[in-house]
């Protein structure tokens, strides 16, 4: 039997899916990736009081992991995790001044938890290129994840 179109499935976690039929070929689309890449920032962030005053490089990374099968289907932006907002989410929590960069990216995590509801991962590594700790070290990243 050939079936063509596409046809909707919400499971009982609430991911949305797509299968898509292409004569006898199924495709499934259910979670997709979005990651921003080496967003660049000067910030404030440090336990010294110099650190305060001069401020630094950093870099930050983001991957959210979301259903993007509806974005597939409509080709709207409503019906996607906008990038845009991930990137002012990362730079307004990264112009807040903490004292270690684990308190940051909670932040950033938790801000988009709660301003994105599509998004089921997050990753973020926060960067703080040549960080003031006495030797040639390029930079010290910090890494966290959390899911919904």
């Amino acid at each position: 039997m050939k079936r063509k179109g596409i046809k909707f499935l919400v499971s009982s976690f609430g991911f949305q899916v797509i299968y898509i039929f292409v004569g006898k070929l199924k495709i499934v689309i259910s979670m997709g990736v979005i990651r921003l890449k080496k967003i660049k920032v000067y910030a404030y962030h440090g336990c010294l009081i110099e650190e305060g005053r001069i401020g630094s490089d950093y870099l930050v990374d983001l991957k959210v992991k979301a259903s993007l099968a509806e974005a597939s289907n409509t080709d709207e932006l409503r019906d996607t995790v906008d990038y845009v907002h991930l990137n002012k989410i990362v730079k307004e929590e990264m112009a807040v001044r903490s004292k270690l960069l684990e308190h940051v990216g909670k932040r950033i995590i938790q801000r988009i938890f709660s301003e994105l509801l599509l998004v089921n991962e997050v990753k973020v590594k926060v960067s703080k290129v040549n960080p003031p700790i006495g030797g040639n070290v390029a930079e010290v990243v910090v890494v966290m994840k959390a899911k919904r």
